[in-house]
């Protein structure tokens, strides 16, 4: 290439992949070659399309009269000139129509809004319940709420085991769910459940449905009711660009042969419709790209936006650097992270000059004797098989009056990070370690990661420990913090672990396990298994009596190729009792350390908040329910998951409707976050909503996040180990908002991985059958979450009839009572008999297969005929306003679901 490559390291987070950058009416993907714009290029000085951005001193001065109104903007990524921000007092969102109102705004970007005149407010008719009022959002899993001790993705090398991802909720929905820039899931609660809706922005003449679009205000339409109206606004600050301004893409020629537009500049076409077309000078591209340019239609390159002026439909560019073939593994992944801005470079010499030069290290003497010595005790670790960076460590040593010493064991990783060191500024800049199905990108160096700091088996370790004196019900009679050094006897497996629980009363033979080092013996660890099982049977069970809350979601496991790395095969993972006990001390260990840093410094903690449900999206969501016979009291966390356990049922389906209705709750959910106890006023924000505790933190997990390592040192000051931390609350406010964002868009880096991995699955070893059973209900498809996989996918009904296998003949789209439900008429295999009915309705079970199409890493979802060995392709129709060559059906993002306490696989 005719330019240096490089690595693009961008902070804030990127969008999602598998969007269109065209867009409607307002011009924002127009052709650069179309009449309109060659003749605006001619005349001179251009007219100005985006409005000029207010001065700081309007900004500051709006948003304390309240005129104006910031917040973070999420684009919808099939609609891509719909986008929204949450209402500051937790209404229906802020509706912001058009690129043009958008103001060159990218997703995920802090921006402030003014509000438009009434008359131009959002509005749709109120018996709908297709809201696009919430579209665009997530569910904001936080960890808590969901499972901690899921296994993470394994690193390359270990490709022989199972990698345990967490699983991207594949979606074809025309909005989102969630606070930042993904969907979540095919059932949108009310949204999706019970609409006479539009589908797809396109009308469909033989559809026996009525349309329902979202129309501007007239004057009789001030009679409606406030429900049917949705303030909408334009943008006119950018606060903070937290998009990277980084996306993947390929390269086009300009249409317009004869502009000078065309001798200077090719087209950059983003992969993420939601990001808008570049410039790119010709000299950044390939030398021969002129002339051989559609050797290069497959190839993936990366382009930063540097420049989007006011009077352009289009932004300026830089190409940074080509990545290879598009739908291969290793350049669709690299791009992934460049998107959000993850810094996958090698760590600098500066950083590694921070690490203990002398190797094999050992722990000097003077720390010892600073320290209290837990080598004898029986201590072991329960990670994922292939694990490497092991943080966490756990014993169990009964006491003559029959409690129990059991003791939390975290690897003292504070201790290797000086404070101020440059070895800290990338680790903080970092924030977190992102892990990929194949591979981790970790937040320090692996000498750290996977010897040093990792409890490794049979060698002394530094740790941060929390010891409890309990009973055998979990009730805590001592509670002990301090520095400790440990030697792990054994590295557990969660199979192992398992196989202990299960088979109480018999001895596993040794070869079963791994080795166990010769101070102690199986029959010890094992008891210690089966005593720590029974207390945290009872932490548990007395968690979810005081009002927690759990909403778990399926999670794939994939099987990788040895030598190829490509995936073999995958399973939903099964979260199991050893997940469960480590999960429980897990979560003990991290409130007893955000108690003990908050009495210590009520100003300086570094805690972790979780807000309650929008109370809007909450409200809508039970009404629907209601409609559907289904009663949920959502008067507190604990009353939720009560309500949702009742409704599951216990028949073999159960999963499948727990899915469901998981999927449906997770969308009220508010994002967890990290904050600083001294910029919050108000206590009781300070609490956790799915816990429901007043106060909680990370403290568990040092190796991979650096929340936790800010959490040592405040526990060590509040010990005196330390002085307390030089540090004013705004400046660890700042370091938490960072700790968000990145965790944010590993998150976002972690299911693109987990879809990439899929797509590639289906594409290598499909057509894929399973049982599906049907989560929403539109007036022309609806949505199936697929069993044998956990994914989720859109069928649709309204495509042409040459596109189908086999014929629909007709479909019906209404509503019995309430309840959604769409009526199938199948061409009979024989003409001498009926059609073949099928009524498609929530909680249905339907046949489908999951095939490839024929553009790179795309798959859709195929019904098949109810009795009948065929398949109906019911294909995903081109979106609104997409380019045909751009459309992703798959490329949305799901919802927040974090990872667990446990660390990854590594």
């Amino acid at each position: 290439m005719s330019h240096s490559e490089y690595k693009l390291n961008f902070r804030p987070l990127g969008t999602p992949k598998g969007v269109s950058s065209a867009v409607g009416p307002h011009g924002a993907g127009a052709s650069p070659g179309d009449k309109k714009s060659k003749n605006k290029s001619m005349r001179g000085k251009k007219k100005s399309i985006f409005e000029t951005y207010l001065s700081k001193e309007d900004v500051s001065q709006g948003l304390k009269r309240g005129t104006l109104i910031q917040g973070v903007l999420r684009i919808n990524p099939k609609k891509f000139h719909e986008a929204f921000i949450p209402s500051p007092d937790g209404d229906r969102d802020i509706f912001i129509d058009g690129v043009v109102a958008r103001n060159r705004a990218l997703n995920g970007d802090l921006v402030v809004v003014k509000l438009l005149p009434e008359e131009q407010w959002k509005v749709f008719k109120p018996e709908s319940s297709d809201k696009e009022a919430e579209a665009a959002y997530e569910s904001d899993f936080p960890e808590e709420l969901c499972g901690h001790h899921l296994p993470k993705q394994s690193s390359k090398g270990c490709n022989d085991s199972t990698d345990v991802i967490v699983e991207a909720q594949y979606d074809d929905s025309d909005s989102e769910n969630g606070h930042s820039n993904s969907q979540n899931a095919l059932a949108d609660g009310v949204k999706k459940l019970s609409v006479c809706a539009h589908d797809k922005g396109k009308d469909d003449a033989s559809a026996h449905v009525t349309k329902d679009e979202s129309t501007p205000m007239s004057p009789d339409t001030r009679a409606l009711s406030e429900k049917s109206l949705q303030r909408s606004a334009k943008v006119v600050y950018i606060l903070e660009k937290k998009h990277s301004r980084a996306a993947t893409g390929i390269l086009k020629l300009l249409a317009e042969k004869n502009s000078d537009l065309f001798r200077k500049y090719a087209l950059f076409s983003p992969s993420d419709h939601r990001v808008p077309r570049i410039y790119v000078p010709l000299k950044d591209c390939p030398q021969d790209f002129v002339t051989r340019p559609k050797d290069y239609s497959t190839t993936l390159f990366i382009c930063r936006i540097v420049d989007w002026k006011e009077d352009s439909n289009f932004a300026l560019g830089q190409l940074a650097k080509s990545l290879g073939q598009a739908g291969e593994i290793e350049p669709e992944t690299e791009g992934i992270l460049t998107e959000y801005g993850v810094d996958f470079s090698d760590f600098s010499s500066e950083v590694l000059e921070c690490l203990p030069r002398s190797l094999p290290w050992t722990i000097p003497p003077e720390e010892v004797s600073k320290r209290r010595d837990l080598r004898k005790d029986c201590v072991f670790t329960i990670d994922p098989l292939t694990a490497r960076d092991l943080d966490d460590a756990l014993s169990c040593r009964p006491l003559a009056d029959g409690t129990f010493q059991v003791g939390v064991h975290i690897a003292d990783v504070s201790y290797f990070v000086p404070e101020g060191s440059q070895l800290d500024k990338v680790a903080a800049e970092r924030a977190t370690s992102v892990y990929l199905v194949q591979k981790v990108v970790p937040m320090l160096p692996r000498l750290l990661c996977e010897e040093l700091c990792s409890l490794n088996p049979m060698t002394d370790k530094l740790t941060f420990s929390v010891v409890w004196t309990l009973t055998s019900e979990g009730k805590i009679l001592e509670e002990w913090f301090g520095r400790t050094i440990i030697r792990s006897c054994t590295k557990l497996s969660y199979e192992h672990a398992q196989s202990m629980i299960e088979r109480p009363a018999e001895r596993i033979p040794e070869q079963e396990l791994p080795p166990i080092s010769p101070e102690h013996c199986i029959e010890e660890v094992h008891q210690a298994i089966l005593n720590l099982h029974r207390i945290a049977k009872w932490l548990r069970q007395q968690r979810f009596t005081d009002g927690a809350l759990r909403l778990d979601q399926l999670k794939l496991a994939f099987t990788l190729d040895h030598e190829t790395g490509l995936p073999q095969g995958c399973h939903i993972y099964e979260y199991r009792d050893s997940n469960r006990l480590v999960e429980e001390f897990m979560l003990l260990a991290n409130m007893a350390v955000a108690h003990r840093i908050h009495r210590a410094f009520p100003e300086q903690a570094l805690l972790r908040r979780h807000p309650p449900p929008q109370t809007k999206m909450l409200g809508d969501l039970v009404e629907f329910c209601s409609q559907m016979g289904l009663a949920v009291d959502v008067s507190s966390a604990g009353a939720l998951n009560k309500s949702l356990t009742r409704i599951f049922g216990a028949d073999k389906y159960s999963r499948a409707r727990k899915e469901v209705l998981t999927n449906m709750f997770s969308r009220p959910m508010q994002m967890a976050l990290y904050f600083c106890s001294g910029v919050l006023q108000d206590p009781a924000q300070f609490r956790h909503y799915a816990l429901n505790v007043p106060l909680y933190t990370h403290f568990t997990s040092p190796i991979r996040r650096f929340a936790d390592v800010l959490v040592h040192r405040l526990l060590a000051a509040a010990l005196g180990y330390r002085e307390r931390l030089d540090a004013e609350p705004s400046a660890l406010q700042k370091q938490a908002d960072l700790c968000n964002d990145r965790r944010m868009a590993s998150k976002r880096v972690q299911e693109l991985s987990t879809g990439l991995f899929f797509a590639v699955l289906v594409k290598e070893s499909g057509p894929l059958e399973s049982e599906a059973m049907v989560m929403g209900v539109l007036n022309q498809a609806f949505d199936v979450l697929v069993l044998r996989f956990g994914v989720q996918k859109r069928i649709y009904c309204n495509v042409p009839p040459q596109l189908q296998a086999l014929a629909l003949r007709s479909y019906l789209f209404q509503k019995v009572g309430k309840k959604p439900e769409l009526t199938l008429m199948w061409e009979p295999e024989d003409p001498e008999q009926e059609p073949v009915r099928q009524v498609v309705t929530i909680f249905s079970l339907v046949e489908v297969v999951l095939r490839a199409e024929a553009t790179a890493l795309k798959y859709s979802a195929v019904l098949k005929r109810p009795g009948q060995e065929g398949c109906l392709g019911l294909e995903d129709p081109d979106p609104d306003d997409a380019e045909p060559d751009n459309v992703e059906p798959d490329g949305t993002e799901p919802d927040d679901a974090e990872p667990n306490d446990a660390k990854p696989e590594a």
